[in-house]
């Protein structure tokens, strides 16, 4: 029996991805909740591993040109459909308009691959929804013009804080052709799209929080010796945001006193940079780079670590975090934590409380390490408040429930 088309098409950068678990955990918990969709992604997997998490998606994941030089047969059928299409002229004059202000190559490739899906979308489609508000939601935004549908989105940090704001006030208006909806996962964010909406009620705040049935209940804490080894953990990509240098400096201030050692997980552009910024230091032998990681080798590692470090900030060109999925992660298994105030971090630990926020100052997060390796108590202290904090306010499901009757409503739009 052939399966039926599902009404909802759902758009993201890459699938899988290992460092985007939160896209998959609502993607999976979407399913589960009885949405049917396929997955449209612009680019085709580059990471060796796999969470278990991408294995319980049981629709059909189809790729787009990731470069439109690479499938121009494809292409140019497409262009052919995309063309008489009801909306494909004002489409195209859409994306003219942003292409005076964009030049880029970038730009033309997002309304190759919106003709690619526009023409390639099952007629049972009646709504699309792109993960990130850049690039996923141009080509979804194009393509929904050219079919006539309603489209929406969710936004995340990148994607808020590097792209011009004409472009997210052009998404955010129905009269310029915007999104019914657009969902994001922080406070701060939220607030800043809602300053850009024709109707601020269209920018729904949503945070991703965590399915606590994918991770095992806490190990037994105990209150670890001062005079025991001491073991950071950070979990995230080798890039300028998350501050990893300024950790790799921090880590070279510790005290000869101290007996520590930091684990990292997850690739990145600047790993090699990072491996040599440690070896100048001296502290490569109390360095373990652990690369890209499945979900239960981060969790195995997390249960065995003393802290969780995660320094990120605001990089040269305005990238940041958003509220970092990987320090719920941490809470869930009783693991202290110690960050920085950037974005909204705080909106998940208040410093002091469940953990510590210390600027990104070498010397400051150093200070800081040294102080919770001292005072095992209060690391213990404030892992469980973080704890708490998880299970009352970050459960998963209130969001997917709130999502979820949003998409069931554009779907219906789209009829």
């Amino acid at each position: 029996m052939t399966k039926q088309a599902p009404a909802l098409a759902v758009l993201v950068k890459g699938w899988p991805r290992l460092s985007e678990t939160f896209i998959a955990q609502e993607l999976v918990a979407l399913q589960e909740a009885g949405h049917r969709f396929d997955i449209w992604s612009l680019r085709h997997p580059t990471d060796s591993k796999r969470h278990p998490l991408h294995d319980r998606f049981d629709g059909q994941v189809r790729y787009l040109p990731e470069y439109l030089y690479d499938e121009p047969e494809r292409l140019t059928a497409a262009r052919k459909i995309a063309s008489g299409l009801p909306g494909y002229s004002q489409a195209y004059q859409v994306w003219r308009q942003d292409l005076r202000r964009d030049p880029s190559h970038n730009r033309i490739r997002r309304f190759g691959q919106a003709c690619v899906l526009a023409a390639e979308l099952p007629d049972q489609t009646r709504a699309l929804y792109a993960h990130f508000m850049h690039t996923p939601s141009s080509v979804a935004r194009y393509a929904a013009i050219m079919r006539g549908l309603p489209w929406s989105f969710s936004a995340h940090a990148k994607d808020i804080w590097t792209s011009p704001d004409w472009e997210k006030r052009e998404k955010l208006q129905m009269a310029t052709h915007g999104a019914a909806f657009g969902a994001t996962c922080t406070a701060i964010g939220a607030a800043h799209l809602r300053e850009l909406a024709d109707d601020p009620a269209r920018v729904e705040l949503i945070y991703h929080g965590l399915d606590l049935n994918r991770f095992p209940a806490p190990p037994e804490q105990r209150v670890r010796a001062t005079d025991e080894p001491f073991h950071m953990l950070s979990v995230g990509r080798l890039v300028e945001k998350k501050g990893f240098d300024r950790l790799i400096r921090a880590l070279s201030l510790l005290p000869e006193t101290l007996d520590w050692h930091w684990t990292h997980i997850g690739g990145g552009t600047l790993s090699e940079e990072l491996k040599a910024q440690a070896d100048v230091a001296g502290i490569s032998g109390r360095i373990t780079w652990m690369g890209a990681c499945d979900q239960p080798e981060v969790i195995a590692e997390m249960r065995r670590t003393d802290l969780f470090v995660l320094p990120s900030r605001i990089a040269a060109d305005g990238d940041r975090d958003g509220l970092p999925n990987v320090l719920m992660e941490a809470a869930s298994q009783k693991l202290p934590i110690l960050s920085t105030p950037v974005s909204a971090i705080p909106e998940f630990i208040e410093s002091g409380v469940h953990g510590v926020l210390s600027t990104d100052d070498p010397a400051s997060l150093a200070s800081a390490i040294c102080d919770l390796a001292l005072n095992p108590e209060a690391t213990v202290r404030m892992a469980t408040a973080a704890y708490d904090r998880l299970i009352a306010d970050f459960r998963m499901d209130p969001g997917i429930r709130r999502l979820s009757r949003r998409l069931s409503a554009l779907c219906m739009d789209g009829l």
